[in-house]
């Protein structure tokens, strides 16, 4: 009987990353960490139509390249009396989006969800920013995953040990050779 060793690439679900982590200057050490795991094959990067369309607008060249560098979601505009599209906007903001940028961030939202996708954001969870996505993510934790850069980071990182000790114990008990890239991700 032979068991196989788990590739590189991660079983989990795809990372979608929220506009304010395009990242454009490199100044997100987290952000960084997760885009090289992505160059290497470790873990799926996307973002949702909404937060690429979000992150070209503007006159800003650098931040539009790096946008357009980004794989996103073709989604039609969500109905906005869809019930998860109703829980989602009620969770965020108690008395409905109001604007243009709140409606975006309830779309972002939906779009992860209707992915199965972990969504990745900056926005809110913090002193200056309470409210926002993370500060709100616990109404939505049975809808979907929402992390910090930070978070997503340490659990790819765990995942990553997860996979390499799987792969060093089929090594020792069934022999063969670790990849290169066992503990080097």
């Amino acid at each position: 009987m032979t068991i196989q060793m788990e590739r590189r690439l991660l079983y989990i679900p795809v990372l979608h990353i929220d506009t304010n982590l395009i990242n454009a200057w490199q100044k997100l050490a987290a952000v960084n960490q997760l885009e090289k795991w992505f160059e290497d094959g470790v873990i799926l990067i996307n973002m949702s139509g909404t937060a690429q369309r979000e992150a070209r607008a503007g006159c800003n060249t650098l931040r539009s390249r790096k946008a357009n560098q980004q794989i996103y979601t073709t989604t039609p505009s969500p109905d906005s009396s869809d019930p998860r599209y109703r829980k989602i906007e009620n969770a965020l903001f108690l008395n409905g989006a109001k604007d243009t940028n709140q409606q975006n961030d309830v779309r972002i939202v939906f779009e992860a969800a209707k992915y199965s996708a972990i969504l990745v954001t900056g926005d809110g969870g913090s002193k200056r920013q309470p409210g926002g996505i993370l500060g709100n993510r616990h109404k939505l934790k049975n809808i979907l995953q929402i992390l910090s850069p930070e978070e997503a980071v340490a659990f790819v990182r765990k995942k990553i040990q997860e996979r390499d000790e799987f792969n060093e114990r089929v090594v020792k008990e069934f022999g063969g050779k670790l990849s290169e890239w066992t503990g080097a991700d």
